[in-house]
């Protein structure tokens, strides 16, 4: 009975034996085939890059490129040297990119806007205006040479200094009431006066101070002038 458990257990050892050479036997097979299998990549990765290498040659060969070594071993060298570069670049463009997809609702936005405005502007006639003021300036380039043109610029600062003298109040009321009074007169019921009623008439305190004031704006005038 002894000897029949001692015979039990050895069979169990030898099987539990059996079933590890198995299972190290399979993983065995299959590092071989990975193994296989790597060699034949880099196999057709040798023959990929034979062809295309030779191609490159070909290629290189037939626009009369030359390669220096020593060119590009130091190109090599600048570009293991500049990989941190090349990651500042990439992550700046990853940056814009993001930037670019954040603010594309709000130029979206601007870009809505803006043509309301332009909208807005057009149904205001401000474009026609413009299309105006465009034929304006093209009958003054038609009806006024160049030389006018460079008296206009000689003289622009008079020019200016007169029309701000112009449109100083008393100047414009003074204008405006002699407008006024010039709309007021009817001239075809202006009396005809004689030689005496005009002499009279200068008599009176009105023209009085009329001839007043043209006597001293003319004195003043040609002081001017002198």
């Amino acid at each position: 009975m002894a000897a029949m458990n001692d015979t039990t257990q050895i069979q169990l050892q030898i099987n539990e034996i059996n079933q590890k050479l198995d299972m190290l036997l399979g993983h065995m097979q299959e590092q071989k085939l990975k193994a296989t299998m790597v060699d034949d990549l880099l196999a057709d990765l040798a023959i990929v890059g034979k062809d295309v290498y030779d191609t490159t040659v070909t290629q290189l060969d037939n626009y009369s490129v030359e390669l220096d070594p020593e060119q590009l071993k130091l190109l090599a060298v600048k570009l293991l040297k500049n990989i941190p570069t090349f990651i500042r670049l990439i992550d700046t463009m990853e940056s814009l990119t993001d930037l670019a997809r954040d603010a594309g609702p709000m130029v979206n936005e601007m870009i809505i806007d803006f043509t309301k405005k332009l909208h807005e502007l057009e149904s205001r006639g401000y474009f026609t205006f413009f299309k105006e003021t465009g034929k304006v300036l093209d009958n003054v380039i038609t009806h006024f040479s160049a030389k006018d043109i460079s008296d206009l610029a000689d003289n622009i600062v008079t020019i200016l200094m007169t029309i701000k003298n112009f449109t100083q109040p008393e100047m414009l009321k003074g204008m405006n009431n002699a407008v006024k009074v010039f709309n007021s007169l009817e001239m075809d019921k202006v009396p005809d006066y004689s030689f005496w009623q005009m002499i009279r008439e200068l008599k009176s305190p009105e023209m009085k101070r009329g001839m007043a004031f043209m006597i001293t704006f003319m004195k003043n005038i040609s002081r001017k002038n002198q």
